[in-house]
């Protein structure tokens, strides 16, 4: 029998117990075994169970769709890897059903019985409540480190760089700004002095290229970009999770702002004053001109 091996990880979590090398491991041990030859191998790293976030599914969805398919079998480690919900799992078998293609995961062995299809069904269901339990405490952790001044995300803001600092036994993020000599601080505080001067957004970005000056990324400074400078509250050491710029937390509790979590770069009057300067600036709050 032709069989394609799928793996895939969606969190760091996960790669310590199902790293992509284990499950590989186990997948071509068992094909072995059994006599199978593994024509395609499959692989989603760091990708959410979601399918549209998971390119090598969906190629091979594609393939095993196409009037002649390569494989006649799907190797997983268990049906969580295949899928993380019961309807995609369903919409994605029935379509591999009617082409004569097999799920098969290694570890929860199961026949094509009606009690193996129920016990099937029960395993997927499992996946799916563990999986929803799993997000809502990784969000409760996440705001638990927020509401402590930790820093959740992977990359700081411009002028700002990532500390670790020891809580317990583990070792956690917080933001530090750069040396006032670093490029990132000099950016940041040329972008909110042309912003008190009177310029828009727009033309700080013209300026900003004009004069050389580049993202972080190398590149060209946008209307966009700007914009994200002068609204992000972390210049004045407020640290933001799940809340949007300039808005209170929402009321539910899910958002945080914590202010003086950090150092701040730019002064609090100085960002208020660039605030309302933009909020003036909107199109609706222009005062229409006399016309004699």
């Amino acid at each position: 029998m032709k069989v394609a091996l799928y793996a895939r990880v969606s969190s760091e979590a996960q790669d310590v117990e199902l790293s992509i090398a284990a499950q590989l491991r186990a997948l071509r041990d068992y094909a072995a075994k059994n006599e199978q030859q593994i024509v395609y191998e499959f692989i989603d790293e760091a990708e959410s169970g979601r399918t549209a976030s998971r390119p090598e599914f969906k190629k091979m969805i594609a393939l095993a769709k196409s009037n002649t398919s390569p494989f006649e079998a799907i190797l997983v480690w268990k049906y969580s890897r295949f899928a993380r919900n019961r309807v995609d799992s369903i919409t994605y078998k029935t379509l591999l059903q009617k082409k004569g293609i097999k799920v098969i995961s290694i570890n929860e062995p199961l026949d094509d019985t009606p009690t193996g299809k129920l016990m099937e069904g029960i395993i997927e269901s499992l996946d799916e409540f563990y999986s929803a339990n799993l997000g809502q405490d990784i969000k409760r952790g996440m705001k638990e480190n927020a509401l402590r001044g930790f820093f959740n995300g992977s990359q700081p803001p411009l002028g700002y760089r990532i500390i670790k600092v020891k809580d317990g036994p583990k070792q956690r993020n917080r933001l530090e700004p750069e040396s006032d000599t670093s490029s990132g601080i000099k950016t940041v505080r040329h972008i909110f002095g042309l912003a008190g001067k009177g310029q828009g957004c727009k033309e700080i970005a013209v300026t900003l290229n004009r004069e050389g000056y580049r993202t972080r990324a190398g590149e060209r400074w946008g209307r966009t970009t700007v914009h994200k400078i002068l609204t992000n509250e972390a210049y004045i050491g407020t640290l933001v999770w799940g809340a949007r710029a300039g808005r209170p937390a929402s009321k539910n509790g899910e958002g945080v702002k914590l202010g003086n979590a950090f150092p701040g770069i730019i002064d609090k009057e100085v960002f208020q004053r660039v605030q309302q300067n933009m909020t003036a600036r909107q199109p609706g709050n222009i005062h229409p001109r006399t016309i004699p």
